[in-house]
Parts: C-alpha cells; structure tokens; sequence
C-alpha cells in the first residue's frame, strides 16, 4: 500500500485498493495455461509411442477402430451429461459432414499412420505426420488463397525436409512403404481439416468430434474385417492393453480437452506450436523408452520439417487454425497426430 492511500484509508475509514493487482491472482490462469500446453504437448507427442507398443500384439486397424469407437462413446456421453441430450442432436447434413470428416481423418489419417507404425519408428512418424499445415496450405492455394511469401518459404523448406526423411536408406533400412502410409495419411488428415472448415458441421467441437470419433471408429474395425485381421486376445500384451487406455483416455479425451480450452482462452499462435513440439517429444521419447535410432536423415530431416512448420504457424499467425492430431476439431485446419 502506498503512503498516499495509506492515509485516505485513514481519513474514510474504509480499506484502501491495493496498489498492485494480487500476484496470486495473475499466476492462476498463467498456470492453467501452461498446464494446458504441457498436456497437449507432452501427451499427444506421446501418441505415437503408445501407437507404436499397441500394434506389438494388437492388429493395427483393430486397435485404432476400438480406441476411437470407446472414445467417441465416452465423449458423446460427457457431451450428453454436461449439456443434455439435446446437445447430441443435428441435421442429416452436419451429421454426413462429420461422419466424412471423421473417415478422413481416423481411418484415412490415423489409421494408416497406426499400420505404418507396424514398419517404421514412432518417431520418424511423428516427423512426417508434422508435414500436415503444409499440405494444408498447398490445398488453400489450389482452392483460390494466397498465403503469404514466407509462408510458402516455410512449405518449400518443410518439403525439402520431408526429401531427405525419405531417402533410400538414408533412415536406417526403414521400409518405404511404410514412409509412404505415412505421408497418405498425412495428406488425407490434411484434406479431412480443410474440408471441416468449410462443410456445415455441429457448432460443439465436442459433439462434432463425438461423432467424427464414432465414425472414424467404425470405418476401422471394417477395415480390420476387410484386411481378415486375426485378433487372439490371449496373446494381446498388458503392455498393448495399457498404452491402448492411455490413447483412449489421455490421447483422444484430456489433451482434446486441453485442446479445446486453449483455443477459447489461450492465442492462436501459442496453441500452434503443437505442431512442432509434438514431433519433438515423439522423437525423445521413442530414443528413450523403445531405443528407436535416430540416424542423421531423421536428425537433420527432421529438423528441417520442424523449421518449415515453425515459418508456416508463425507467418500465418491468427489466419492459420490448427486441427488436431489426434482428435479432430470442427472448423480447423492444420496438424496432429496420429
């Protein structure tokens, strides 16, 4: 308190206002928001990994229809006790839109990135997975936008990167076709985010993705039938049970949730940065717990994708939307994961 209104609260005899705002009360939200970000970061960086000890004893597409058809379930339900019944209801047309949305981006998108961790390192994944805002702009461009210059310095020098990931050889003997899933995965992520921002789609990102869920969900486990995927549950790891929770609760409902919150209370350019802290994690991660290689295609390759999705969000700024990873959010555009 300063002199002046020390002795004003004298003369009235009322409490006097402090003379600064409650340092208590400015790091509440500071701490909600990193605490936010950690989640996202941490998390769905992490999906990978998880991805990668599922389909050691759980057929790839088996996995992936399971954890999204569970999850979606649950998040329609959440939905439903939080806002009613109610909430869970749209028109024929918002429903087909979600249901295309979530096909893209579950069975096309994350279904194809689950069979081609079959192949490959969770890691180098994560790295080509992060190439999504690029294609994204490269879809904005053909449909009539103009992003700006550096933006598409940020597109050339990610593509650049995304060269020397896959070159013959150059990461390690891994299988290209298993580099191959992963970057059709990333563009049809990329065409299934474009897209949700321009169809008429439920305006709850929770209900929308509630039902992008259950759609993705199904379409894998029909995938699983088509590809006569074996599943013996008696052989399935308790490792590959726990890391599959872990996608469904964490992965697919919290770090969308943290998600969802930073988009309403947190910049746009802060919340992007996922996009190129989550490869980052899904690299270290992979080093450290499975003992993934990181040769210096992934080094070096890596790096220059992360490069170019740092121009692409930084230049674009408020104009560029993020989508999710892992969890699709209505009406975004941009990366995640698998």
């Amino acid at each position: 308190m300063t002199r002046d209104a020390a002795a004003a609260s004298t003369r009235t005899g009322a409490p006097a206002a402090p003379a600064h705002p409650s340092t208590a009360a400015t790091r509440r939200p500071q701490a909600v928001l990193w605490t936010g970000l950690a989640i996202v970061y941490v998390v769905w960086g992490s999906t990978y990994l998880a991805i990668r000890i599922v389909v050691e004893t759980i057929p790839p597409f088996f996995s992936a229809g399971l954890r999204f058809l569970v999850a979606g379930l649950l998040l329609a339900g959440l939905v439903a006790w939080r806002s009613g019944p109610a909430a869970l209801r749209i028109d024929r047309r918002r429903l087909a839109s979600a249901v295309l949305v979530g096909l893209l981006l579950l069975v096309g998108g994350n279904g194809l990135v689950v069979l081609a961790e079959t192949r490959i390192p969770s890691g180098l994944a994560a790295l080509l997975v992060a190439s999504v805002p690029l294609w994204v702009i490269v879809l904005r461009s053909l449909f009539g936008d103009r992003p700006r210059a550096a933006t598409f310095g940020g597109v050339l020098l990610g593509f650049s990167g995304l060269a020397v990931l896959t070159l013959p050889g150059a990461s390690g003997g891994v299988r290209l076709t298993g580099i191959a899933l992963v970057l059709t995965a990333a563009l049809l992520w990329s065409v299934g985010s474009f897209l949700s921002s321009r169809l008429p789609m439920p305006e709850s990102a929770f209900t929308a993705s509630a039902y992008e869920m259950l759609a993705g969900g199904v379409g894998d486990l029909l995938l699983s039938l088509v590809r006569h995927e074996h599943v013996r549950f008696g052989a399935i790891s308790t490792n590959s049970w726990l890391a599959l929770a872990y996608l469904v609760v964490f992965g697919s409902i919290v770090a969308f949730s943290a998600f969802a919150w930073l988009l309403q209370n947190a910049p746009l350019s802060l919340v992007a940065t996922y996009a190129y802290v989550n490869p980052v994690v899904a690299v270290a991660l992979g080093w450290l717990i499975l003992s993934e290689p990181v040769t210096w295609s992934i080094a070096i390759g890596g790096a220059v994708v992360v490069a170019g999705v740092f121009l692409v969000v930084s230049t674009e700024g408020r104009t560029w939307r993020a989508p999710v990873p892992e969890t699709p959010v209505s009406k975004s555009e941009g990366p995640a994961q698998a």
